[in-house]
C-alpha cells in the first residue's frame, strides 16, 4: 500500500465508562467518515485516569479482554466501519492486572493483546500499584492492505528501544495511546514539549510516521495536556491539537515514500548490533 489515512482522537475522559465509550465512539465514527482506516483513542479511555492515587477499589474495574466493555464496544465499531482500532484497556488475567491494548481489526476480532512494557511510578502516575510489567514483549500487527502497525502505550513512548524494536519487527508506522498531563510534585514542570519531542525523535531516527493520542481536561486537579499529533517520517507535523481541543486528527501518510526514505538514510543498514550489548545489561 502506498498511502494510508490514520486518525488520533483527543477528548476529556472524566465521566462514567458508558459516557466515555459513547464519546469515543462518536469520534471514531467521525474519523472513519473522514477516511481513516486506523483510529487511535487515548490510553485507558474507559474512565478517569485512576492511577493518580493508590486505591484498591479500582481493581474491580479490570476485566478480561473478551469481557471488557471498551474492547467489546470497539469491536462492534471496527466491524461496522471496516477499520482498525488499537484499544487501550485495564486487563484482568486471573490474579494479575495489566495496562493492555487489544488490536481490533475490521472483522471486529481481536488480533492480539499487547501489555505495556514500561510501567511508571511517581506522583500522579502510580501505575506500579495497579499493573504488572507486560509479559508479551513488543508486538506488531498486520494492518490495512499489507501494512504493519506497531503500538506502544504511554510510558513506552519515551523509550527509543520500544520504537526501534517495533521497527526491527517490520512496523510501517507507530501508534502511542497516552494519558499524560501535569506533574503534581512540580507545578512548574510542563512535559508537553518533551513528550512530543521524544516521539518526533523516534520518527526521525527510524524514518517512520508516528501517531499519538492524549486526553485533555482537569481530573481532580490533574490537568491532562492533550497536544495529540500525527507526524510523518521526517518528524514534520501533519496534524495537531493544542491543550483543549476535542476532536479527531486525520492525516494521509505516504508509506511507500517513508520506506524509500528509510532505506536511503541507512540507519538500519549501518546498525552495529555487536556493539550494543551494553544496552541489554543491567546497570
Amino acid at each position: 500500500m502506498t498511502k494510508l489515512t490514520v486518525s488520533a482522537l483527543q477528548l476529556e475522559l472524566g465521566g462514567k465508562i458508558d459516557e466515555n465509550i459513547a464519546a469515543v465512539s462518536e469520534l471514531v465514527r467521525e474519523a472513519a467518515g473522514k477516511g481513516a482506516k486506523v483510529v487511535l483513542p487515548p490510553e485507558l479511555f474507559e474512565g478517569p485516569y485512576f492511577c493518580r492515587v493508590e486505591d484498591e477499589e479500582h481493581f474491580a474495574t479490570a476485566k478480561r479482554t473478551a469481557e471488557h466493555p471498551s474492547v467489546k464496544a470497539m469491536q462492534k465499531l471496527a466491524d461496522e466501519l471496516d477499520i482498525f482500532i488499537p484499544t487501550s484497556f485495564f486487563e484482568a488475567d486471573g490474579p494479575h492486572h495489566y495496562n493492555s491494548l487489544a488490536m481490533i481489526g475490521p472483522d471486529g476480532k481481536v488480533a492480539g493483546v499487547y501489555r505495556k512494557s514500561h510501567i511508571p511510578d511517581g506522583p500522579g502516575y502510580e501505575e506500579k500499584f495497579y499493573f504488572r510489567p507486560g509479559n508479551t514483549g513488543f508486538k506488531v500487527w498486520g494492518g490495512p492492505d499489507g501494512t504493519t502497525l506497531g503500538v506502544g502505550i504511554c510510558w513506552d513512548q519515551w523509550y527509543p528501544e520500544t520504537a526501534r524494536a517495533m521497527m526491527l519487527m517490520g512496523a510501517d508506522l507507530l501508534f502511542y495511546p497516552t494519558a499524560i498531563g501535569s506533574e503534581p510534585h512540580d507545578p512548574d514542570l510542563d512535559t508537553s514539549r518533551l513528550w512530543r519531542r521524544a516521539m518526533i525523535g523516534h520518527a526521525v531516527s527510524n524514518v517512520v510516521p508516528v501517531v499519538a493520542a492524549n486526553r485533555i481536561g482537569d481530573e481532580c486537579g490533574q490537568k491532562f495536556y492533550g497536544h495529540s499529533f500525527i507526524c510523518d517520517e521526517r518528524g514534520d507535523i501533519l496534524a495537531e491539537f493544542g491543550a483543549k481541543e476535542t476532536g479527531v486528527l486525520v492525516a494521509e501518510l505516504d508509506l511507500q515514500a517513508a520506506k524509500k526514505h528509510r532505506a536511503a538514510f541507512g540507519f538500519f543498514r549501518d546498525r552495529r548490533p555487536e556493539l550494543y550489548k551494553r544496552l541489554v545489561e543491567d546497570i
